[in-house]
């Protein structure tokens, strides 16, 4: 399952990895209860940068996670969680009220689906302590020093300008100090427009080598050339082989940075049972993973599950269709389990399963 990496400096398989971006608190009624309906809530901590730093720790990468939490009993136990499973947590800011004033940690609450029914999320993060704090106090080069890896995605920069204008120097910082960056273009509606998130991410394009996300080629816009549109015209959310490689190729014209882009594709044939599989642009050529149908214990996090798979095949050095096929089979397992990230510490679970005939014919 070997084959050579391009996107690393360090050789050693000792890559070290950092993710910045938001942990907050998540509240879930227990068995299956809709919000209106609970009395009791289950409390984890979760978030997309967070997920990937947690799943590529207990993979066994050397992970790290930046964020900014309040020094408080909340912010601590957040921390907590994330050593709890071997991420680093050094970088991070316990801040003061001083710094932050609302002094709280993001929250979000989740209502899980069940059949027919679909999952629902309600976001209670406004002025948590990341969107207060001044970043300016960080010195970047000393934050990005020794590691070999960037991860960030599209939600930080949505949560407000501070957070925004960080990302950036931190995307441009990672570019000038050799870094390997992957960035997701997660786009959230209640965090702010389509527009909004388009034009950020599209600023962001130049300062990445790994581009992820179910649906990269929306975030994408040609400035010189308006009639075009997104570059998502005419592509539907489940295209066809011939239609990604078009959009894959499109993105590397116009960005011959990006080293790699893969995303995720969603059958869903209840809020129960989905299918997945992947598309993933590298060295050239697009590959297509193998289709996998499963039934849903948690929805949320598949994404971030996908994206921390590939990365950790990249890191290891996988063929390219068995970097894509981990991946996807990362995300499978992850829908097995309660709360946001893949707590799974065993690589052979997650190469066993791609490895099992799962295409099924729909």
């Amino acid at each position: 399952m070997e084959h050579h990496n391009p996107l690393l400096v360090n050789t050693d398989n000792r890559a070290k990895f950092l993710a910045i971006g938001e942990i907050m608190l998540r509240l879930t009624p227990p068995n299956y209860e809709k919000l209106r309906m609970a009395s009791s809530f289950e409390a984890s901590y979760g978030g997309s940068e967070a997920n990937i730093a947690l799943a590529l720790a207990n993979l066994g990468v050397d992970s790290t996670f930046f964020s900014v939490v309040p020094n408080n009993s909340i912010g601590k136990s957040a921390i907590r969680m994330l050593r709890s499973n071997d991420v680093h947590c050094t970088p991070m800011i316990l801040s003061t009220p001083e710094e932050t004033p609302s002094h709280r940690l993001g929250t979000y609450y989740l209502e899980t689906g069940y059949g027919i029914r679909a999952s629902k999320v309600i976001y209670d993060r406004k002025h948590s302590a990341i969107t207060e704090y001044d970043f300016s106090k960080v010195d970047l080069h000393a934050l990005l020093e020794g590691f070999d890896w960037l991860h960030l995605s599209g939600i930080t920069p949505a949560l407000g300008e501070n957070c925004s204008r960080f990302i950036l120097d931190c995307l441009k910082t990672a570019k000038e100090m050799g870094l390997t960056v992957s960035f997701d273009g997660n786009f959230r509606s209640a965090l702010w427009t389509w527009e909004q998130a388009r034009d950020f991410c599209t600023q962001c394009l130049p300062y990445v080598d790994v581009l992820l996300g179910i649906e990269p080629y929306h975030l994408w816009r040609d400035e010189n050339d308006h009639s075009k549109g997104d570059c998502k015209d005419g592509v539907p959310l489940q295209p066809s082989y011939e239609q990604q490689d078009e959009i894959f190729h499109a993105f590397v014209e116009r960005y011959p940075n990006l080293k790699c882009i893969a995303r995720h594709v969603r059958y869903a044939h209840s809020g129960s049972e989905n299918s997945l599989k992947a598309f993933m642009w590298y060295e050239g050529h697009t590959f297509e993973s193998r289709l996998f149908t499963f039934h849903i214990l948690d929805r949320v996090g598949g994404g971030d599950a996908f994206a921390a798979g590939l990365i950790y095949a990249m890191l290891h050095g996988y063929r390219p269709m068995d970097m894509i096929n981990f991946a996807v089979a990362s995300s499978v397992i992850k829908h097995t389990i309660h709360g946001d990230a893949n707590i799974t510490d065993d690589a052979d679970s997650i190469r066993n399963l791609m490895n099992m005939n799962y295409d099924i014919k729909r």
